[in-house]
């Protein structure tokens, strides 16, 4: 096994009306959750084609049954605690288990490509963090080349200021940050009309 590099996947164990819960209020529980497993697709086929390490964090319960193959990805089951303890938390297990440069990303960005993945990664060679802004003040990727689990603290999680919050931290830690191209996540019926994103529907 290559401890070089790894992409972590963070996942909602897909479940009708319960993912992607602020477009179902417009567009309906069965569309919103036809389209999140076409995200997780996409998600899984984009990471699939990098040849770093994988794995996959459920929300709930290890899925060994599903797109993600047991033979590409690791399976592993998030921590309690909000998204920011959540994320940290598999980021001092990755580092701990050796890995040197770690990416996390989530299943609801369409803008998803292995060459961002691959461009986060190769980033970390000289840079401590990098990071893909998304439109809604977010970000929908988050590398580093060590554990800083100050980036996960003291942030309003989902709200705009989330990317802001995040970099004034590595700014106040003299950390260096490279980031990626800005990208949408689909989690309103307003995102998915936003870009060409016809392949969802």
């Amino acid at each position: 096994m290559n401890r070089d590099k790894l992409v972590m996947v963070f996942v909602k164990n897909p479940k009708l009306g319960k993912v992607k819960t602020r477009l179902a209020k417009t567009i309906g529980a069965e569309r919103a959750y036809h389209i999140y497993l076409k995200l997780l697709r996409h998600t899984m086929e984009e990471v699939s084609l990098s040849d770093a390490e994988k794995q996959v964090w459920y929300s709930d319960f290890l899925d060994m049954n599903d797109i993600f193959a047991a033979k590409k990805f690791q399976k592993k089951v998030q921590s309690t605690g909000d998204l920011g303890v959540k994320m940290m938390n598999a980021f001092q297990e990755a580092f701990r288990e050796g890995y040197k440069r770690v990416v996390i990303i989530g299943s609801d960005c369409p803008g998803i490509t292995t060459d961002i993945l691959e461009k986060a990664l190769e980033t970390l060679r000289t840079c401590d963090v990098v990071i893909g802004p998304s439109e809604d003040g977010g970000y929908y990727l988050l590398g580093m080349k060590a554990y800083y689990p100050e980036l996960f603290k003291g942030i309003e999680w989902s709200t705009q200021t989330v990317l802001e919050e995040t970099l004034k931290i590595a700014a106040s830690k003299k950390l260096s940050v490279e980031q990626l191209p800005v990208l949408n996540d689909v989690d309103t019926e307003e995102d998915l009309n936003s870009g060409n994103y016809t392949w969802l529907l």
